[in-house]
């Protein structure tokens, strides 16, 4: 038997050290080590040797043992861990992870603060929860106007009488930069403006928008065109065209509607973009500047309805629904 053991151990030492795939491993050590393996059949015949041979029959074994398994974790050391399973094939091309992107109003807020901040106008920030000062009486709104009713604004606790609301225009950022600046003065407010609308292709509860202010001696209607033809041309490319029609608001007189010219299923139509006009006079003196030796633009534009018309979207609830299929067009 001695001679048996003998002869297992190095042809289990020969199976072994030929081995070169990891995954065979396994199966070498269930020939030699395992339950129903090799050494176990030798100590089920340990019974069978005789009294005097057992102990050096006995130690022989347990030496086998330890050298086998000695081998065995040396080998897969050298090999490896066993691979479950199919093996990589390290050569093959891999998979490109999906690239992500900016959501497509923070791009297009981008390309507008970049086209205006080479003008020279500066980024000016305000509160999105206002009060009815710089949301409406700054603005040359009076009360019992019908703007401020509670059908058009979302008042916080309901009544609208000296309460908070979330501002419906970013105008407000511009009373607030007036009153924190003197002029001359020469800025842009980006943000979120809520209104209570009913959700549809072209209308949204919360949106955003782009004001700008000019303040300086001597400015006039011939600069708020300038500034938004060149603007025009700079996001939209050099064949845009845009006209100003009068209209009215409040805090600018005179007032007009910026439209723009665009190739809608394939005709070319007018459409607007926004508003804009000369300061009136009343909303200077709110804030404190003397309309008799400064004068000065305003214009405001929705930032979803620039987007729309650049990237031929049609339906404004698809810019906030995340759907990853939609957005994922815009790369």
């Amino acid at each position: 038997m001695l001679a048996d053991i003998e002869a297992k151990e190095r042809a289990a030492l020969e199976a072994l050290s030929a081995l070169t795939d990891p995954n065979a491993l396994d199966a070498w050590k269930s020939t030699y080590l395992g339950p129903q393996g090799a050494l176990r059949e030798f100590m089920q015949g340990l019974k069978s040797v005789s009294k005097e041979l057992k102990p050096a029959v006995g130690a022989r074994l347990n030496q086998c043992k330890s050298a086998l398994e000695a081998a065995f974790d040396e080998r897969k050391n050298n090999l490896g861990e066993v691979v479950k399973g199919p093996a990589i094939d390290v050569t093959e091309p891999g998979v490109a992870l999906p690239q992500g992107c900016r959501h497509v109003i923070a791009r297009t807020i981008e390309e507008i603060v970049d086209v205006f901040a080479r003008m020279g106008f500066a980024i000016a920030d305000g509160p999105e929860l206002e009060d009815e000062w710089h949301n409406f009486n700054a603005l040359n709104i009076p009360a019992g106007h019908p703007a401020r009713g509670p059908a058009d604004n979302f008042y916080l606790g309901g009544a609208a009488a000296g309460k908070l609301l979330l501002r419906t225009q970013t105008s407000t950022v511009q009373i607030r930069a007036m009153e924190s600046q003197k002029p001359p003065l020469k800025v842009i407010a980006i943000g979120r403006v809520y209104r209570p609308d009913t959700h549809d292709a072209t209308h949204y509860s919360m949106f955003h928008q782009v004001e700008g202010l000019c303040i300086d001696r001597g400015v006039s209607m011939v600069d708020l065109k300038t500034t938004l033809v060149q603007f025009a041309k700079s996001f939209f490319g050099p064949e845009a065209e845009v006209r100003m029609r009068p209209s009215f608001f409040p805090f600018t007189e005179p007032s007009a509607e910026l439209d723009m010219k665009m190739r809608i299923k394939g005709e070319w139509k007018w459409v607007e973009l926004g508003g804009c006009g000369m300061v009136d006079p009343n909303v200077l003196s709110a804030v404190g500047i003397d309309p008799e030796e400064w004068t000065g633009f305003a214009f405001g534009l929705g930032i979803e309805r620039v987007a729309m018309r650049r990237y031929g979207i049609t339906d404004i609830r698809l810019l906030f629904e995340n759907d990853a299929r939609f957005l994922r067009q815009f790369a």
